[in-house]
């Protein structure tokens, strides 16, 4: 009780600041696009119910479509074919949805090099300078990609190659899956590189990290707030019986 206590205090003396990390969820947000051929996920629509008038005198309400990874969104497990058989969005325990975080923070490295990957050295770096990963905690990339989410065209920055959007190495992928993180989280509309499937393995944050029954989290705000070790975050996603994924908010509690 005393910890919650404190917390509440911190919450209202502001000595605790929330930090929302969500980007809002409109018609605009930018989505993945696969070639033509696949599947494609739907854009965030919302339909009008009724809004105060004869449909409904005193309520303001609408149906929503949109696809399971949509904006700020959370990967399951079994979101990825390495994770088949591991836990979908609904059957993940509410204690791995909040945990510490690290902030990795390579946004100058981005702004020279859009296609910019964090690779297993970096991380080992970043650990000597600040102590091993926490294990439950989860690592936020900071790229700084998420200036351009306003913007659908600037945040795929595709060309005639593919897009061009920053990510983490195939040894990155390994290094994080071996790990105790609970998850990775990123700026860009995907864990992976824009360039991903022309890795070995393809898609190696999905696949490997997704495989070692850990999460994601993407399209992702204000990791420049967050110091680099220090905040809490919270991942809530919507618990869709055998969903892959969910939109979700993510918030993140930091000590002034």
């Amino acid at each position: 009780m005393a910890a919650l206590d404190s917390f509440i205090e911190g919450l209202a003396d502001e000595s605790i600041r929330v930090v929302d990390l969500t980007s809002p969820l409109h018609a605009d947000t930018p989505l993945l696009m696969l070639p033509p051929e696949m599947g494609q996920t739907a854009p965030f629509e919302l339909e009008e119910i009724s809004r105060y008038d004869d449909r409904g005198p005193a309520w303001y309400w609408n149906n929503f479509r949109t696809g399971e990874h949509t904006g700020t969104h959370f990967d399951a497990p079994v979101h990825w074919v390495t994770g088949k058989d591991l836990h979908d969005v609904a059957q993940v325990p509410p204690t791995r949805l909040v945990g510490p975080a690290v902030v990795v923070d390579c946004a100058a490295q981005v702004q020279a090099d859009p296609d910019y990957l964090l690779d297993a050295a970096d991380i080992q770096a970043w650990e000597s300078d600040h102590g091993a990963l926490p294990d439950g905690s989860w690592l936020l990339l900071r790229t700084g990609w998420s200036a351009r989410a306003d913007d659908p065209e600037a945040f795929a920055n595709a060309d005639a190659q593919g897009p061009h959007t920053p990510g983490i190495s195939p040894s990155a992928a390994r290094y994080l899956a071996e790990s105790g993180i609970l998850g990775i989280g990123v700026e860009t509309v995907g864990t992976d590189a824009g360039a991903a499937f022309g890795f070995e393995p393809p898609f190696p944050c999905h696949a490997m990290v997704l495989g070692a029954n850990k999460y994601g989290l993407t399209q992702l705000r204000n990791l420049d707030k967050l110091p680099r070790t220090g905040a809490v975050v919270v991942a809530a996603p919507l618990p869709i019986v055998k969903g892959s994924g969910s939109p979700c908010r993510v918030l993140a509690f930091v000590a002034v």
